[in-house]
């Protein structure tokens, strides 16, 4: 009866560690394609993964450059992932949550020539509250943002009630992976 139970708690176990556990981040997400096909990249062997330095931390992220003339101008390509803490989570305000007690969501960022932003999208959502930041129009607020000013929540950027974890978190990653795209000598 002991090993019974043994090997329940053993596969419950496992089972709830795998429920979170987090997939690898998807650098070839279908809105994103969907997005470059419209500006005229229509295979993706117009654009090229950044070397970048090794002291640039973008542990859940990739760069990328595109090589391909488009329609609207995009230079370069951020896709990485955001982690946020789960509601209730992290204590710390500015605490850098781990992969095992925050949520997620992945987003891309085009940018042009310019390193100035001109699209942000999350196309995948796996945190259980906040999905209010997906919203077209929400997003559209960081269109043009260039890394002169800093991104501040009920200033520049809009709050969102219910979603104040991921309005933060995403905030915050945009201002980062701008000023890191900003800093590299292309």
């Amino acid at each position: 009866m002991r090993i019974k139970a043994g090997i329940l708690l053993f596969v419950t176990l496992l089972s709830a560690s795998l429920a979170f556990a987090q997939s690898d981040v998807d650098f070839q997400p279908k809105a994103l394609v969907k997005t470059l096909e419209k500006s005229g990249i229509e295979e993706l062997t117009g654009v090229e993964e950044l070397t970048l330095p090794k002291d640039a931390c973008t542990s859940n992220g990739k760069y990328f450059l595109v090589t391909k003339n488009n329609e609207n101008e995009y230079r370069y390509i951020y896709i990485g992932r955001v982690n946020s803490c789960r509601a209730g989570g992290c204590s710390a305000e500015h605490e850098s949550p781990t992969t095992l007690d925050s949520e997620y969501f992945d987003y891309y960022i085009l940018f042009d020539a310019h390193k100035t932003v001109q699209a942000v999208k999350v196309f995948n959502y796996q945190a259980t509250h906040g999905y209010e930041i997906t919203a077209k129009g929400w997003l559209k607020q960081f269109i043009g943002f260039n890394g002169s000013d800093s991104l501040k929540v009920d200033k520049n950027i809009d709050a969102i009630s219910g979603a104040t974890i991921s309005v933060y978190a995403i905030t915050a990653d945009v201002e980062n992976k701008t000023a890191l795209l900003k800093k590299l000598q292309l």
